[in-house]
């Protein structure tokens, strides 16, 4: 049966013509819900200019005025109907720099529209787009080979794009493609059929649109599942979950279980604003009530008894890339979904989806546009679904840390298998226990600083005046653990944020040995420094930045490294060939320059004495 109403995206490269198309359909069609078409028809009236094709220029400004304002930055949505159908249209930018808008835009299309410049052919944005629609879950594509009139509407160059495109999306798993010539600008072939190319027996593009059956989503007819987003309690004898049904139904009486805790419950009533129900469907926003008090909060999933919704913490993804700054492998980012806000980590990319030719190409990072995939690792489990079994239970974004800025958006392909059976082992001896038998509380000191501020004299010197003091104690050496554990490590940024991440995990063994580590490491991000102490644990994670001027640990040079780093022999050594990012607000701060080691190591102890870190 037709929808009701269409929703669908425009795309191609820039100056396809997507905005003419846009407003030829929206002056053709005659019924349209748009204030800003009819504030231009209405200025046309105003200036005394009310031919079709004067209402039809302003239309085209106008959209194009949009563009020049930087309005492509977004998507631009609009919203019009026929006597058979509603639709609403994304109108995506075509610059490559804008296709995390474009890939935003079709993550809720059921259908794609593609524009290819009959002078152009089937270009690489066009292979892009194509790619990510298909990547995206849209299944239904119409190509509007376009500017017809500007090639004398020749069939063989239409025949020959239309060869073109389909040898390319053959194996894209799109269910219908439809090519149609079109010229937007002279309306050829948009509402009606064009006299122009009477050679071409096929649709319109408007009844194709009226006409194409897009298959519906296939997650009212799967088992119950819903994200909560909210609890209410507006009294006490009411509380309440609330959130959108993202796939099948459920009914008051119900029995439900909750994820990840696995506890049940029976469903009590269904409420919306305007009143109570017995049931609800996918889609739908409600807020349920159970039977029975258990622990639910926002991020967890409700779900049904018989067919569970899976939960997991190490995914096999796809991820787009929408960042100038490129991934780096190992960094800690946060991955959002419809039922999870959580820090995660992303593997050096499996491989790149060559646009092109749709083959696998090595790399070890996502740049800017890039499509790879990735195992991402999250730091607990969440619910999910695999993306091609439902679109908003599978999918993610990535948000950089520091900058808040959405970064990447990923689909889940599924699980990977040792997720799901890796288990902990219980151990008797806990961490406090050990600690209690060394007498001390367990802490991370790390030092960070660039290569000759002194971090290894200061450590040294610290652990010292600790060990005299009969606490139990370690330095981990940056330089030492390149010789053994970490050898296997360069110093790409990819291989020293896994340098890092490393480190934290074995400082964290060894703290809970119930010892004090001491490590000292250039650690140069932000980031990574953030990530190690995520993982080690804040209330026992000291920063201290050993901070000495870069001329100053230049000119000390003891290791000789700076000056082959100057000569071009060691590319990426920090301070040189790639940055140094100093702590912010670290815990301790010890400038270098005219103090002694044992004098830093003193400012050191007297932040661990204030703080009770050598309280016995």
């Amino acid at each position: 049966m037709q929808n009701d109403v269409l929703k669908f995206i425009t795309c191609g490269s820039v100056d396809d013509g997507k905005s003419t198309l846009i407003g030829r359909m929206l002056h053709d069609s005659h019924m349209i819900f748009d204030d800003q078409v009819n504030e231009l028809k209405s200025s046309s009236k105003k200036y005394g200019t009310t031919g079709e094709d004067i209402d039809f220029a302003l239309l085209v400004d106008g959209l194009a005025a949009e563009r020049e304002q930087g309005i492509t930055i977004d998507v631009a949505y609009r919203y019009f109907k026929t006597e058979k159908r509603k639709f609403i249209v994304a109108d995506t930018p075509g610059h490559i720099q804008y296709t995390r808008n474009m890939a935003t835009a079709a993550s809720n299309a059921q259908l794609a529209v593609i524009l290819i410049d009959a002078r152009q052919g089937v270009l690489a944005q066009t292979k892009r787009h194509s790619y990510v629609v298909s990547m995206l879950g849209v299944k239904n594509v119409i190509v509007a080979v376009n500017k017809m009139d500007i090639v004398d509407y020749d069939q063989k160059i239409f025949n020959d794009i239309s060869q073109d495109y389909l040898a390319f999306s053959k194996d894209l798993g799109f269910e219908t493609v439809e090519i149609i010539p079109v010229s937007a600008l002279k309306g050829d072939n948009i509402c009606d059929a064009s006299q122009n190319m009477s050679w071409y027996k096929g649709n319109s593009l408007f009844s194709s649109l009226e006409t194409i059956n897009v298959a519906e989503s296939d997650n009212h007819k799967q088992s119950f599942r819903m994200p909560v987003q909210m609890v209410t309690r507006p009294n006490l004898d009411f509380r309440g979950f609330a959130g959108t049904i993202a796939a099948g139904s459920v009914s008051v009486g119900d029995e439900i279980m909750s994820l990840p805790s696995q506890k049940t419950s029976t469903v009590k009533s269904i409420v919306t604003f305007e009143k109570e129900h017995q049931s609800a469907k996918t889609g739908q926003a409600v807020t349920i009530t159970l039977e029975d008090e258990i622990d639910i909060s926002r991020g967890d999933m409700l779900s049904s008894v018989d067919d569970q919704c899976r939960t997991a913490d190490l995914f096999k993804s796809k991820i787009l890339w929408m960042d100038d700054t490129a991934m780096v492998a190992g960094r800690q980012y946060i991955f959002k979904s419809a039922v999870s806000e959580q820090v995660c980590t992303i593997e050096k990319p499996k491989y790149l989806i060559n646009i092109e030719n749709l083959e696998h190409t090595p790399s070890d990072k996502l740049s800017l546009n890039d499509i790879g995939v990735c195992e991402v690792y999250l730091a607990q489990k969440c619910a999910y679904e695999n993306y091609t079994d439902n679109r908003t239970l599978g999918s993610f974004i990535l948000i950089d840390r520091h900058t808040n800025q959405t970064v990447g958006m990923g689909m889940i392909e599924h699980a990977m298998r040792r997720s799901v059976n890796v288990y902990k082992q219980k151990i008797s001896i806990t961490p406090a226990e050990r600690a209690a038998q060394k007498n001390q509380k367990p802490c991370a000191i790390w030092m960070t600083g660039l290569s000759g501020s002194g971090k290894s004299t200061v450590a040294d010197a610290l652990e010292q005046k600790l060990y005299a003091n009969n606490f139990h104690t370690i330095i981990l050496d940056g330089d030492n653990v390149r010789h053994g554990l970490n050898k296997d490590l360069g110093f790409t940024e990819h291989d020293r944020a896994e340098n890092i991440r490393r480190i934290a995990e074995v400082t964290k063994l060894m703290m809970n040995a119930g010892v004090m580590v001491i490590v000292s490491f250039i650690s140069p991000f932000r980031s990574e420094r953030q990530l190690a102490r995520d993982i080690i644990g804040a209330d026992n994670f000291v920063e201290v930045h050993i901070d000495t001027p870069l001329e100053v640990a230049e000119k000390r040079d003891v290791k000789g490294l700076y000056k082959k780093a100057r000569d071009g022999k060691i590319p990426n050594f920090t301070g040189i060939g790639s940055p140094y990012e100093p702590p912010e607000t670290p815990e301790v701060r010890v400038p270098t320059v005219d103090v002694l080691p044992d004098e830093s190591a003193d400012k050191i102890w007297d932040y661990l004495e204030e703080n009770s870190f050598l309280d016995r």
